[in-house]
């Protein structure tokens, strides 16, 4: 698990454009906050995605961009955009290896069915790169807000 004054693990991923993104791209120039989410167009999902949506004016004023990354694949992320007219940057780690890389796969049951999956986690990482908050577990309701506030 990262923890603040870490390095953010870089990474290089598609954007529900197609578009690639890496994280380092950003060094000197934004703060980013990166959330991991579990699947698009879910309640809580959708709620944390609105919520970081509508305070895009603020982190835009904090030169801060906001990613949210899960492993749905571009296509299921620019549906999931367009359907609530998301403004965050949806991006797409099909693979894992962006979730491994920060910790956020944990083992969930359900039903009584074990499987891994993400377990939903916030990190703002500054302008040099490194792990300013390390949020593992966050609730959706409200999240977005706080993350703005720091």
């Amino acid at each position: 698990m990262l923890k603040p004054g870490d390095m953010a693990p870089d990474f290089e991923l598609p954007t529900a454009e197609m578009d690639m993104i890496r994280l380092g791209d950003f060094r000197g120039s934004r703060n980013v906050v990166i959330y991991f989410y579990p699947k698009d167009d879910t309640p809580g999902c959708t709620l944390e995605a609105v919520d970081f949506s509508e305070l895009s004016d603020e982190f835009e004023a904090l030169e801060t961009v906001v990613l949210g990354v899960s492993q749905d694949s571009c296509i299921s992320h620019a549906a999931f955009r367009d359907k609530y007219g998301l403004t965050v940057e949806l991006v797409a780690d099909v693979d894992g290896q962006a979730c491994e890389a920060y910790g956020v796969m944990q083992e969930k049951e359900r039903d009584g069915v074990k499987r891994i999956g993400i377990q939903r986690s916030t990190f703002v990482v500054d302008k040099e790169g490194r792990v300013r908050h390390a949020l593992y577990g966050v609730v959706p309701k409200n999240h977005a807000a706080r993350c703005w506030s720091w």
